[in-house]
């Protein structure tokens, strides 16, 4: 017998109380991993047992109809429940309550008969941009034959790429009754913690076209599957995943797929297989099941077949692939739809207590989780929400004409614009949290630090000056922190501080900014020869919280040129004193 979780609970009764009190079809949102076969179940058995209904429950794969089935059986056994499906070689079509794959029914709403109560899993799926799509088709005819039949969706990403949200007056599903958030679920015990690895570099996509909405396949693929970076990627994707005992992989083609698996393999010494959409169906099966830690056994020719560690699938196991012992999910691939992200990693976000999971590690080559942010703070847009009308547009920069993005050369002067660069691809797996609050420090050997007066706009003279440093990590990489000499209180101790421990002995704590600055140009400060980096996942500000210094140096009189002072100290045209950091970001920063 299935005890339901408090939300669970909360959740049905949100789409009662919906189905009261308003005549629209509502949703519900629950993340990938807490049962919303479970919510499912319980409407089902509440229609059937309370209030004599017959209900359809709609889904698009035949993993989701088999989960769906048995979830209602285990819930109430009693209930006779039918399966109509060309994949499971199923066409019931008389029991209270039957469980159909949209491609087998759509156009067969009349051998269906009536129902009143339609149920559609993974509901983000509806394509509501289209009035003829097998969706709206079928309902179109079910509200002939039941002009009161009522709609509820569930999914755990409410929004489609292009569409915005899927809840929209125009829409089968028009409100959000019951939402559940990512980290409160964590939080709760009910979905495996999430975590993610520090790369050294970051994933740079800019050179990468969308059309339609995502990127250009080809383009992606062309980017990804090369031989430098898949070698770098899958080398440390094995040493990273030594402990771990289930390794999803999302690739961006067949041949990027093989790539993959083969390096995967030559690296770890262990078999990586391969699921796309090629896969024949007991193949597929077969590999599933090795994946989630069975023993295939052997046939009269044969060995058996031992669990396998490493998966790798090319966009077939994201929506309803269950395999709670996935601790370990890498995107190989750069996706511009933020529900294909949260559906990718929520393949790693079930509990398996069995396998003694502790969280799921996320590793990100394809800048995903900076493109989208942590998956706990994706929010889409409604179609027209902000700027809207405009063509997209973009500056001649010979004529400075204003012409439409689509031109390749200016109709006014015939300027040729250069073709998209190619994109440079981190090798390593980016350093962005998965879940925000999120907490990563990171360690960068310092090439350069630069010292500068930072005032904020439109601050009154007499606000008090900070100074700024920044530090070079990289040829155009730069991290910065702010102090506080003419602050009072807590700040102006903390400066206190700071300066004491690498400044010359003998130098004494400037009063102002600009002092500071002055003395730290003429080398009084000690040089430092790395840095550590606190990020938190969704802020927007990184905080230096360590320091390795050089040795101090001794102490002169300012001015005194026995130590050369050089243009070391001048900051680069580069520096994000000069060109960094806008301005608008700066007076963020809270002093």
């Amino acid at each position: 017998m299935i005890v339901p979780r408090p939300y669970q609970t909360a959740a049905v009764e949100a789409v009662y109380e919906h189905l009261r009190t308003k005549e629209n079809n509502p949703c519900v949102v629950l993340p990938t991993g807490t049962g919303k076969a479970v919510v499912l179940a319980m409407i089902a058995s509440d229609a059937v047992t309370k209030w004599n209904g017959r209900v359809l429950i709609l889904a698009h794969v035949k993993e989701l109809l088999e989960q769906n089935a048995g979830k209602i059986k285990a819930f109430c056994p009693d209930i006779p429940i039918g399966i109509f499906s060309a994949g499971l070689k199923s066409r019931d079509t008389e029991e209270k309550v039957i469980v159909a794959g949209i491609q087998s029914v759509y156009d067969k709403a009349c051998e269906l008969n009536s129902f009143d109560l339609i149920i559609i899993d993974e509901c983000h799926l509806i394509n509501s941009d289209s009035d003829d799509s097998m969706y709206k088709s079928f309902l179109k005819d079910m509200k002939i034959i039941n002009p009161h039949v009522r709609v509820i969706g569930l999914t755990a990403t409410p929004f489609r790429l292009k569409g915005g949200l899927i809840c929209q007056p125009k829409n089968i599903l028009n409100e959000v009754c019951y939402e559940a958030g990512l980290k409160e679920m964590i939080a709760d015990g009910y979905l495996s913690p999430l975590i993610s690895k520090a790369g050294r570099a970051e994933a740079k996509l800019d050179g990468l076209r969308i059309r339609g909405g995502e990127f250009i396949a080809d383009e992606v693929s062309s980017a990804m599957d090369t031989d430098e970076l898949v070698s770098s990627a899958c080398r440390e994707i094995v040493e990273l995943t030594r402990d771990r005992k289930a390794v999803l992989i999302f690739t961006t083609s067949v041949d990027h797929c093989k790539h993959v698996a083969e390096k995967i393999a030559a690296f770890s010494g262990r078999e990586c297989a391969i699921v796309t959409g090629d896969t024949n169906q007991s193949e597929r099966a077969e590999i599933i099941d090795r994946f989630k830690g069975k023993i295939i056994p052997a046939d009269l020719f044969g060995t058996p077949k031992p669990p396998l560690k490493f998966l790798c699938n090319v966009n077939v196991l994201t929506t309803g692939f269950d395999s709670p012992n996935t601790d370990c999910v890498v995107l190989l691939r750069p996706t511009n739809s933020a529900g294909l992200l949260v559906q990718m990693i929520g393949r790693g976000t079930r509990l398996s207590p069995e396998t003694s999971k502790q969280n799921c590690l996320v590793l990100d080559y394809g800048g995903n989780i900076l493109r989208h942010g942590p998956v706990d703070m994706i929010r889409v847009k409604e179609p027209g929400a902000g700027k809207g009308g405009d063509a997209p547009a973009k500056k001649c920069p010979q004529c400075l004409a204003l012409i439409h993005a689509a031109y390749s050369a200016c109709p006014e002067c015939g300027y040729v614009f250069p073709p998209p660069e190619t994109s440079n691809i981190s090798r390593t797996a980016s350093s962005a949290g998965v879940l925000s609050g999120q907490v990563d420090y990171t360690d960068y050997a310092v090439q350069g630090t630069y010292y500068a007066v930072h005032e904020k706009r439109y601050a009154d003279p007499d606000t008090p000056k900070t100074m700024r440093i920044d530090y070079q990590i990289g040829f155009n990489d730069f991290k910065s922190e702010w102090v506080c000499p003419e602050h009072t209180g807590y700040a102006h101790g903390k400066f206190e501080k700071w300066w004491r421990e690498r400044a010359a002995l003998g130098c004494p704590v400037p009063k102002t900014a600009r002092e500071a600055v002055s003395l730290a140009n003429e080398g009084l400060l000690a040089e430092p020869e790395s840095i550590t980096v606190k990020t938190v996942a969704g802020e927007k500000f990184d905080r230096i919280t360590g320091w390795r210094l050089k040795e101090r140096p001794v102490m002169r009189e300012p001015g005194d040129d026995s130590r050369e002072i050089d243009s070391e100290f001048d900051p680069p045209s580069n520096s994000p004193a000069d060109l960094g950091v806008a301005q608008d970001d700066l007076d963020e920063i809270p002093f």
